[in-house]
């Protein structure tokens, strides 16, 4: 049973095209010629070649298949049936479940895990400090989650830091872009590097 407070499953109730409007959207970005590797290249340069990597709130498989491609173990967990099939479709290699971030109990650990896309800020409050403590506890000893999430959606950049930290996750570097810029007191996006107690 998922969290009634989450923002993602409340846009598919008041619209059941939601899902689908967000895959149309990312495939005219990539048919257009996007960079829409961003994150993963971050992801890739923090890790060892051939790591285990948990897309946390995968969606389409955007991030997880670019890291898939450059020859990553990537599993895709989201709550969205529609985003997961697409992901298989798109991206084979991979594997992909539908799933609460809130409540995984994967068998594996991961080098890395990465939340991108606002995730963290459409998860119901009720859930964020559930997801964060899951994080910690599928790290592999000196794996590292990054989590990036946009400012004005509900979630303090605060009370992140102080949910992650109280589910064991500790931040090892603080940034306002993918793209490796500092972050400062005036960012309006955050790429947080956590790293377990």
């Amino acid at each position: 049973m998922t969290s009634t407070d989450n923002l993602w499953l409340q846009k598919i109730a008041a619209d059941p095209g939601h899902s689908q409007w967000y895959i149309e959207r990312f495939r005219t970005m990539a048919a257009r010629g996007d960079d829409l590797g961003g994150e993963a290249r971050m992801i890739d340069a923090m890790v060892p070649r051939n790591a285990r990597i948990l897309d946390a709130g995968c969606g389409t498989g955007r991030v997880g298949g670019h890291l898939a491609a450059a020859g990553h173990r990537v599993t895709g967990v989201d709550l969205d049936a529609e985003l997961i099939a697409e992901a298989r479709s798109q991206h084979p290699g991979s594997h992909w479940q539908v799933g609460d971030l809130s409540t995984i109990n994967l068998p594996d650990r991961f080098d890395a895990i990465v939340c991108a896309g606002n995730v963290m800020a459409f998860a119901g409050p009720s859930q964020r400090a559930d997801i964060l403590r899951r994080f910690a506890e599928h790290l592999t000893g000196g794996g590292r989650a990054v989590v990036g999430f946009g400012a004005g959606r509900g979630y303090e950049f605060d009370d992140f830091i102080a949910d992650a930290e109280k589910g064991g996750l500790f931040p090892d570097m603080l940034l306002s872009t993918w793209d490796l810029r500092p972050f400062t007191p005036s960012a309006d996006f955050l790429v947080a590097v956590l790293r377990a107690a």
